[in-house]
């Protein structure tokens, strides 16, 4: 009887955890490329990536349904920026509703492709590549909704990523081809604030 119940707890915990590695491997399929260039298409730049068509319809406010897995809406006040980063798992496809924005990415051939985008105008930032938004304007936010193609996107923070969470200062500096001074003024400049106590 100890036999069985210890064949039956042994093939339990073999079922258990053949299905948490296929969870933990589960994920959208990777892609071959960062993008797909139609053959009728000679000239690849921003505005490629840019759908200015929705412009007249921003009038009649955001839209209120989505097709897409995951979406955020998202706030830049004045003067202000989305820094580098990339969600490794989905692309994304940013919808500006009020102001204007700079944005753009840079493919894996270090290829920057980057536009200024009006109320009303779309792009799409391909999955896995870094990407930024920034509000230019002094005095008027920006506000903008973005659509995921997976429910789980992540975000990799490229200045979080480097400076806060102990690479060494040697690789740093190496890579950058700075001095230490600088590469702690960098790390002093994102560490975290220590809350307000009251």
């Amino acid at each position: 009887m100890a036999s069985k119940t210890f064949t039956m707890k042994s093939f339990t915990l073999l079922i258990s955890s053949l299905a948490i590695i296929q969870m933990a491997t589960a994920g959208d399929p990777d892609i071959l490329s960062d993008y797909i260039i139609p053959a009728n298409v000679t000239i690849l730049d921003g505005l490629f990536f840019t759908f200015t068509g929705m412009r007249a319809f921003v009038t009649a406010g955001p839209p209120t349904t989505f097709k897409s897995v995951s979406y955020v809406v998202l706030q830049f006040p004045a003067g202000s920026p989305n820094p580098p980063h990339t969600h490794p798992r989905a692309s994304e496809l940013l919808f500006l509703v009020q102001g204007t924005l700079q944005v753009g990415f840079v493919d894996t051939t270090s290829k920057l492709f980057s536009q200024t985008l009006q109320t009303g105008d779309v792009c799409v930032f391909p999955k896995g590549l870094v990407h930024f938004q920034y509000n230019a304007d002094p005095q008027v936010l920006a506000l903008a909704i973005s659509a995921f193609g997976s429910a789980n996107a992540g975000t990799v923070s490229i200045s979080n990523t480097l400076f806060t969470i102990g690479i060494d200062n040697n690789v740093l500096v190496k890579s950058f081809k700075t001095d230490v001074a600088t590469i702690q003024a960098l790390k002093a400049g994102l560490a975290p604030k220590p809350a307000l106590r009251i």
